[in-house]
């Protein structure tokens, strides 16, 4: 059985046409597909499916996209494409902001979607990226290597952070965003050296998403973008970690 013959597809749009519609599409695409209409049915679907992607409608009756999504991200690691038929830059920020992947404004090409999905299924996943880059020399991380910044901890094994001994909650992509950039300690990483390392060489989506996601990083972690003390802002290029 091939890779994308295993990934299921948990399909949410109250437009019987439109799911219908990229039902046939991603089953034609051999993807193992289930929909919901709604948000409150999406997030119960999500719990019990447990999707390796979610396809998700922003304007759904009742509970809207972004809702769902917020509350899918504190139980899935799905990869979520939002689709919407605004155009506003400030819904595309708020869809990635509460841990959207991507974003599609409609109307779409079925193809983009399709594409849009395989390359984040291409994406490392669970520390996968960590493991065939290491720290950029082919070798595997140290799993009980924890790198330390200040009173910052990272287990890198474990995949647990720390602050001050008390634990962290990150989703997959705030991790792996800190562990790009704790394992090139001083060493300034670019946007796209970012997006390479945690969403692969193949993405193609909206480069907005690095510093959304390090935004809501730095938020957790309490630290302040004016007077960093772990992710420093690199102007005009990215991010760092370290002193000075």
């Amino acid at each position: 059985m091939t890779d994308t013959t295993a990934t299921s597809v948990l399909v949410v749009e109250d437009a019987p046409e439109i799911a219908e519609l990229l039902e046939e599409i991603l089953r034609r695409e051999h993807f193992e597909v289930t929909t919901a209409t709604d948000g409150e049915v999406a997030v119960e679907t999500a719990r019990a499916a447990t999707p390796d992607v979610v396809v998700l409608d922003v304007s759904l009756p009742g509970l809207d996209g972004i809702e769902v999504c917020r509350r899918l991200r504190t139980f899935s690691d799905a990869y979520v494409v939002m689709l919407t038929g605004r155009v506003e830059e400030t819904d595309r920020l708020v869809g990635l902001a509460v841990g959207a992947d991507d974003y599609l404004t409609k109307p779409f090409s079925p193809r983009e979607l399709v594409a849009r999905i395989r390359a984040m299924l291409r994406r490392p996943r669970t520390g996968a990226a960590a493991t065939a880059n290491g720290n950029g020399h082919g070798a595997a991380p140290d799993d009980h290597e924890i790198r330390r910044f200040g009173d910052l901890a990272i287990d890198v094994g474990a995949r647990e952070v720390t602050l001050g001994g008390d634990e962290v909650e990150l989703s997959r992509i705030e991790f792996e965003l800190l562990d790009a950039l704790s394992d090139n300690a001083r060493i300034s990483l670019s946007r796209d050296q970012l997006l390479e390392r945690v969403w692969g060489p193949n993405w193609f989506g909206d480069d907005h998403v690095i510093d959304v996601h390090v935004s809501n990083l730095r938020r957790k972690l309490g630290d302040d973008p004016r007077t960093p003390r772990y992710v420093r802002t690199v102007r005009g290029f990215g991010y760092r970690m370290g002193e000075g």
